[in-house]
């Protein structure tokens, strides 16, 4: 058995799928998730204060440094919602979470901490529910060390096959290729989340769809506006758009380019670095509430002269909005890791 994140929608046109569907459940699996997330006292303070948290152990470090931790102690949601979130490549065709039978903090964690995920399959009930089957998981998370820092015991509705909204809406076949595998199989049996594709795995000519998609809210428009020191009032002062642009407001074009590249990283999850962008052109713009999709084809592939464990690739990527309008494209070059190669995937837990 092997899991597959890629479904064929045309010759040589392929759409990322990611998540297992109710079927390919069954009690007693073990899932690895990848990547893990490295969380930050600046992630910690974030959240408590965003959120009215009154507990000052998490954000004044004067006073934590007169208790047992001695340092501020990560607020026990922000784990929360990084496990539930970092399992979605196999969790990612969930309707909902049914309920928590229980959220264990088993031991601290502080800013500079990494957070990995592994779940596993308690129970599979396939249920009255003509559309969803019930899954029960135990989910683990660990730190950079291997120890266990918190234990979720929880219940979701996951699809069943040809159920999801995505499978009527836009149907296509799951491809059992090896190269597009969704997660391998290590020693132990586990099932540890893939990355993307390694450079042998890729072929000229061929387009891939990426998926999840990204609404664009003004609001954010505006943060990575001021965070690029970006003094141009068009993409952050709305009383200027309400007087000088008809109240258009305008995401700034490095940040739709930023959009758009950051969708292919599933498929070009191995990538060792990205040479450069050419070609750049914006056909349209993007307002807020629009959603953007990405697509890449595979222009070109060829040896690296000076780098032998990496190949390069040549893509063209182009973005579109809801209504299947473009508004952007553009080619990269990509150094991509070689499948035979020296590659940091096992010393890190990939």
């Amino acid at each position: 058995m092997s899991f597959y994140a890629y479904s064929r929608i045309a010759e040589n046109r392929y759409r990322e799928r990611f998540g297992l569907d109710f079927e390919d459940f069954s009690p007693g699996q073990h899932f690895l998730h990848r990547p893990g997330v490295t969380i930050t006292q600046q992630d910690n303070l974030d959240e408590a204060l965003d959120t009215l948290n009154a507990a000052m152990l998490h954000y004044d470090a004067n006073y934590a440094a007169r208790t047992t931790w001695k340092k501020p102690l990560m607020v026990s949601t922000i784990t929360l919602q990084r496990l539930i979130g970092m399992s979605s490549k196999t969790f990612g065709r969930k309707r909902e979470i049914l309920g928590f039978k229980e959220i264990a903090m088993t031991a601290p964690v502080f800013g500079g901490d990494t957070l990995y995920a592994e779940s596993e399959i308690l129970l599979a009930t396939p249920g009255t529910d003509t559309g969803t089957g019930e899954v029960t998981v135990l989910c683990r998370g660990v730190n950079q060390e291997g120890r266990e820092v918190a234990r979720v015991t929880y219940r979701v509705a996951v699809w069943k096959r040809g159920q999801h909204p995505e499978d009527r809406a836009a149907p296509g076949a799951r491809l059992a290729e090896p190269r597009f595998a969704s997660h391998r199989q290590t020693e132990d049996g586990a099932w540890m989340e893939a990355v993307g594709l390694f450079f042998e795995d890729c072929r000229a000519d061929e387009t891939f769809v990426h998926w999840p998609r990204r609404t664009l809210l003004r609001d954010e428009g505006m943060e990575h506006a001021w965070r690029s020191l970006e003094l141009a009032p068009q993409y952050h002062d709305l009383d200027w758009i309400s007087r000088h642009a008809e109240g258009n407001f305008r995401f700034s074009e490095t940040w739709i380019v930023t959009i758009a590249t950051a969708m292919t990283t599933r498929t070009f999850g191995r990538v060792v670095a990205n040479l450069g962008w050419t070609d750049i052109e914006f056909h349209g713009k993007v307002a807020p509430g629009d959603t953007m999709e990405s697509e890449s084809t595979i222009l070109d592939k060829r040896e690296s002269k000076s780098r032998p464990n990496e190949g390069i690739l040549s893509v063209e990527t182009r973005a579109t909005n809801q209504r299947g309008e473009a508004v952007l494209s553009y080619k990269r070059n990509l150094l991509v890791y070689k499948r035979a190669a020296e590659t940091p995937y096992a010393a890190a837990g990939y």
